[in-house]
């Protein structure tokens, strides 16, 4: 539902802001207030084009804001996830999307505070608000929604469940299938490939940390000389010369014994000294059989640097590391058993293609049957309901066709949500065929048989507020008293907010909106403000009355207020 909506320096707006709530929303207000002002910018939400020309004379830039609370369904995931804007893990999530206007033309879109485009704004547009008013409606005029609310009004949910399990089911089969019948000279040109990558890997015997430890060899090989010196020295000082650490250390030993001998305190470095003569020790001639053992091999160098280069090759060709290399390996030696055994996996894939397939038509036929059986009746409880808001001689059918033949290849027009196409089709004067929405519905009708549509189907399970731009133009007293009752009981399962000339519809409002337009030291404004109990029924008495309101229109608006709770 739509929450919150600012606008700034729109047209004659210079900034309102509007709290809507639960239920039944209603703008009513004088015949060019700026009431449609407020839809268009609401439009704009929804991924409208919208021109700088907007912008308020005077103003350099303006702004169009509104939060949402809509339900979190895994397609809106979907789209958000792919496009980085972040939603917390509640069913109810809340948007908030920002337009902002520039008269230099740098005008930018902003989704949860994520800069956006256009086109992405346009994904998450449906599942924000659907407004239906003249000239705008893509939604009824869509196809995909005459099946939605078919569904709904045929209760399927569990058909449907069933269905796009089987179909996804069906399409992991076809995927892998359509891999394994990749062309033969493709196949044979990727096996050659891989059985070399791995004949040449295994023949390198790679060791994990190979690079390394070679690394470390060459560098010692190369330093021999000064080794030798660095080791000899170390030997030297620790251990072979008279003043060596060893040879000075053992004479501290002896004295401090002695010292322990008066005085008990120098007893517990005795243990100490013993020990560090003994790691000298240990160190020195660790130092001499590291001396003894150096050797400079002029070959054993050639064969690190040749091992070195060979393994240089092969990470630069597989993945810059000795692991990336035996991954490589692994993987192309499962993806070459893969290719060895296709033909046997193919026959396999077959009989389960052919399991499912059949498997996803026994769910989307149960699925047919239910769509068929509520078609006749959701088209007839339409056309029952389309004679309350003067539409007496429409005529109204809905339309589900299948494929007429399929094969046991054939996946023709399968799809997540069965195989059916589904249209409606809709005549509003006697004599004339019943023609597909799209046609032949004039902005008027189109509205009230959205709201009808609506009302019929039942509620869809969506947070998505519907509005209706002046859905009662044209109408008035026994149809505007139905159109008013029709958007009550709609507003009982979604938010609905509607612009209104109607005191019939006024009247059944959860929140009342007065749309006015001043005139301030020659400038135009427009403003909104929430009407109180008492301000409800002077705006309902005007709409009666016209420009005098008389105590009777007062009473009047009362008693039809009364009546709507």
């Amino acid at each position: 539902m739509l929450e919150f909506l600012k606008v700034k320096n729109i047209a004659l707006i210079d900034e309102i802001e509007i709290e809507f709530g639960n239920g039944l929303n209603l703008l009513t207000g004088e015949t060019g207030s700026g009431k449609s002002i407020i839809v268009d910018s609401l439009g704009t939400l929804t991924g409208g084009r919208v021109s700088s020309d907007l912008i308020k004379a005077g103003r350099e830039s303006a702004q169009i804001e509104g939060l949402f609370a809509v339900r979190a369904s895994a397609r809106l995931r979907e789209i958000t996830d792919s496009f980085g804007i972040e939603l917390d893990n509640s069913d109810v999530v809340e948007l908030i999307v920002r337009r902002e206007l520039s008269l230099s033309g740098k005008n930018r879109i902003f989704i949860n505070g994520q800069l956006a485009t256009q086109a992405v704004l346009k994904l998450i547009g449906p599942f924000l608000v659907a407004i239906h008013g003249q000239g705008e409606h893509s939604t009824l005029f869509e196809t995909a929604s005459h099946t939605e609310m078919l569904d709904n009004f045929a209760g399927v949910e569990k058909e449907l469940r069933a269905t796009a399990e089987a179909y996804w089911r069906l399409e992991e089969t076809r995927k892998e299938l359509a891999s394994l019948r990749a062309s033969d000279a493709e196949k044979l040109q990727l096996l050659d490939l891989l059985r070399f990558q791995t004949h040449e890997i295994e023949n390198a015997a790679l060791r994990s940390g190979e690079d390394a430890e070679l690394t470390e060899e060459k560098r010692r090989l190369n330093n021999v000389e000064k080794l030798s010196a660095l080791s000899g020295d170390a030997y030297s000082l620790l251990y072979e010369e008279e003043s060596s650490t060893v040879a000075t250390l053992e004479k501290a030993s002896r004295k401090i014994e002695e010292l322990a001998g008066f005085d008990p305190r120098f007893a517990d470095y005795l243990e100490s000294l013993q020990t560090a003569l003994a790691v000298i020790e240990d160190l020195a001639i660790t130092t001499r059989d590291f001396r003894s053992h150096l050797e400079f091999s002029p070959k054993r160098l050639e064969e690190i640097e040749g091992r070195l280069a060979e393994i240089s090759r092969l990470t630069r060709k597989y993945g810059g590391s000795i692991e990336s290399v035996l991954d490589h390996l692994k993987d192309s030696q499962q993806r070459l058993e893969k290719i060895e055994t296709s033909e046997l996996r193919e026959k396999e894939l077959r009989a389960e293609l052919a399991a499912r397939r059949r498997d996803y038509v026994a769910a989307a036929s149960k699925l047919h049957d239910q769509r068929m059986a509520a078609a006749s009746k959701y088209g007839k409880a339409v056309e029952a309901d389309l004679k309350a808001v003067a539409l007496e001689k429409a005529r109204f059918e809905v339309r589900v066709e299948a494929p007429a033949a399929m094969d046991e290849e054939g996946f023709t027009g399968f799809s997540a949500n069965g195989f059916d196409k589904i249209e409606f089709y809709f005549s509003a004067n006697p004599g004339e065929a019943p023609k597909p929405l799209a046609r032949v519905a004039s902005g008027g009708e189109a509205s009230r048989l959205m709201l009808i549509l609506k009302t019929t189907a039942g509620r869809d399970g969506s947070e998505t507020a519907t509005v209706f731009d002046e859905i009662d133009a044209g109408i008035g007293g026994r149809v505007a008293e139905a159109v008013g009752a029709k958007l009550k009981a709609l507003s009982a399962s979604q938010q609905v907010l509607c612009v209104t000339h109607q005191p019939q519809v006024a009247s059944k409002a959860d929140k009342h909106f007065v749309i006015e337009k001043t005139m301030k030291k020659d400038r135009t404004n427009i403003t909104v403000r929430e009407l109180g109990p008492n301000e409800r029924i002077e705006e309902i008495a005007r709409m009666l009355a016209g420009e005098k309101i008389t105590n009777a229109a007062r009473e009047n608006a009362r008693e039809m207020i009364t009546a709507s709770r």
